[in-house]
């Protein structure tokens, strides 16, 4: 069950202060911080969430829990695909691009087998769960 959204403020705010102290990543935890501008707002938004790297390629997933709607987070990317990305040790501006089509369908099928939590969350709601890939930008 997913914590109401004050206390899961609070959880993400000392997640995001564990993370930064640590120097941007929490050993055997495949975690990173993602900052979107609000789509609505215009204000930055941090929000820690888990990645998974297939290839090269750096993937969040916006399964929202398995929530029938799509997190704010991604919405916010929709609107303004420009991102800050703190993992693996680093903080970068990244571009992120959801995945399309076949490409999404064969990520997010390796994603499960990976995850297969994952599965779960789609199983249980109609909306197609976004893969976004993360590209730094250079």
């Amino acid at each position: 069950m997913v914590p109401p959204p004050r206390e899961m403020q609070e959880i993400n705010r000392k997640l995001i202060t564990e993370f930064r102290e640590n120097g941007r990543e929490l050993p055997g935890r495949p975690i990173l911080l993602l900052t979107t501008v609000g789509a609505r707002t215009g204000q930055r938004r941090t929000t820690p969430m888990m990645f998974v790297r297939l290839d090269e390629r750096l993937l969040v997933i916006a399964s929202n829990a398995g929530a029938p709607k799509h997190p704010d987070w991604y919405r916010n990317l929709v609107a303004n695909p420009a991102v800050t990305v703190e993992a693996e040790g680093r903080k970068y501006a990244a571009t992120a691009t959801p995945a399309k089509g076949a490409d999404r369908d064969e990520l997010f099928g390796r994603i499960v087998a990976q995850y297969p939590f994952f599965a779960d969350h789609q199983s249980g709601v109609e909306r197609t769960i976004p893969v976004v890939e993360l590209t730094p930008v250079e």
